[in-house]
């Protein structure tokens, strides 16, 4: 008896520290200071190791581990001047050099597929899963990643998962309790603080600092919030900063617990595996959503995959037929002090989430962008190009016209035949006079 009634009191004592140091006072959207000062500590700690491993590596690695290109040197040029070197009038068997060194530069080094992996760092954050050998340079350093290891696992980790379980409950509980409510404007304001005050607190579960810039862009009521996509955490960072109503399929199990209790307060947009595959059921609701200006702003990710927040790929054209006013946003992430990008392919939730819980923190910076409309002669597909343009400049990310979808499925045959013509085409123009006679 004497041992439960201790661990009982250890239980409740841990529980009244986290509910009073860090639950409440994100509630209210407010800071002690204890994570500004453990980041502080971070910086601080992080920088020194970078110097102890550019001190005790050698010369040759430092510079291989610091280069910020690329395995291979590419040529970007386009087809036509790239066989304008190897080829005469006609077709020429050395075009077939060109499409070779095209296909090694896609085997050795694609830009796609390394946009579903981590990204690269350049010096390392003290976590085993970035570089197992650096920790192994001095003593010094063996004992501070030793002590890093510690720190995350045995306080970090039980901390961020008792502020996830708190998070979670509180907003299960509260958007069932809300959700009994007639539908009013004190419903709806009940509805945005119970969506808020949970966001905050689970985001607190990943140590989780948010920079916002240019809040007067913040996404209006009736309108479409656009932003890249990295993570499942992103929906949390940005309703950390305001409500929006969410877009996505039905789920079972925990996630599908948690739509239901939301959806009895606000209005999201849920739909089934069936409905998903139907475009014009789909586009139809987000209109009659969109239509309502009372209703929250619709949040989309339009590149429809987690990409690993060093570009922007493909806008899906579909969040773009639905007409209004569309609100871009952009997201980055800070990989040296944790990995936020979420390999579905590799990680299933729970192992994701156990990576990023076990991280130093979660750091990023969210910029709100002017609000962008349909120009008059613009199609879906020339208006989301726009859009993705702008989110990667503004966020500093590489522009790619590649689908994410190639993430899980094969080139289309349609892009393959698209180079075909183009290299008939030129076979056509700098064809022989007898050809053109003919």
């Amino acid at each position: 008896m004497e041992g439960a009634d201790l661990a009982l009191k250890l239980l409740s004592t841990w529980l009244t520290l986290v509910v009073g140091l860090i639950v409440l006072p994100s509630a209210f959207g407010l800071s002690l200071g204890i994570s500004e000062l453990y980041m502080k500590i971070l910086v601080k700690t992080l920088e020194w190791a970078t110097l102890r491993i550019e001190k005790g590596a050698p010369k040759e690695s430092v510079l291989k581990n610091s280069a910020s290109v690329g395995i291979i040197q590419r040529d970007e040029s386009p087809m036509e001047k790239g066989l304008s070197g190897l080829r005469g009038r006609d077709f020429e068997l050395s075009d077939a050099f060109y499409f070779s060194k095209k296909g090694l530069e896609a085997i050795v080094e694609d830009e796609v597929t390394q946009r579903f992996s981590s990204e690269e760092l350049v010096s390392w954050n003290l976590l085993t899963r970035t570089n197992i050998n650096f920790q192994y340079i001095s003593p010094k350093l063996t004992l501070v990643w030793v002590l890093g290891v510690l720190i995350r696992y045995c306080f970090l980790l039980p901390l961020r998962v008792t502020l996830a379980f708190i998070g979670i409950s509180l907003l299960i509980i509260g958007t069932t309790l809300v959700g009994q409510l007639p539908d009013s404007s004190i419903k709806n304001c009940l509805s945005e603080l119970v969506h808020l005050t949970c966001c905050r607190v689970c985001v607190r579960s990943l140590s989780g600092t948010i920079h916002y810039h240019n809040k007067q862009y913040r996404p209006q009521k009736g309108g479409i919030c656009v932003a890249n996509h990295t993570s499942p955490i992103d929906v949390l960072i940005l309703t950390t900063d305001g409500c929006y109503a969410m877009v996505g399929q039905v789920h079972g199990g925990l996630m599908g617990i948690i739509q239901r209790a939301m959806v009895k307060a606000c209005p999201h947009v849920w739909f089934e595996r069936s409905e998903m595959k139907d475009r014009h059921l789909v586009t139809k609701r987000l209109r009659e959503h969109v239509a309502d200006k009372k209703k929250l702003p619709i949040l989309i990710f339009p590149e429809g995959t987690c990409i690993n927040n060093t570009s922007v790929m493909m806008f899906k054209k579909g969040s773009f037929e639905i007409g209004g006013t569309i609100y871009p946003v952009a997201i980055k992430y800070n990989p040296q002090f944790g990995d936020a990008f979420w390999n579905s392919s590799k990680y299933g939730m729970v192992s994701y989430l156990l990576r990023i819980m076990t991280s130093w923190a979660i750091v990023c910076d969210v910029w709100y962008m002017p609000p962008m409309t349909r120009e008059e002669g613009e199609d879906a597909v020339q208006f989301a190009n726009r859009v993705k343009s702008a989110i990667a400049v503004q966020g500093g990310l590489t522009e790619l016209p590649w689908d994410g979808g190639l993430k899980r499925a094969k080139v289309k045959d349609t892009f393959k035949e698209e180079q075909q013509k183009n290299y008939s085409k030129m076979i056509v123009g700098n064809g022989s006079p007898n050809l053109e006679l003919d």
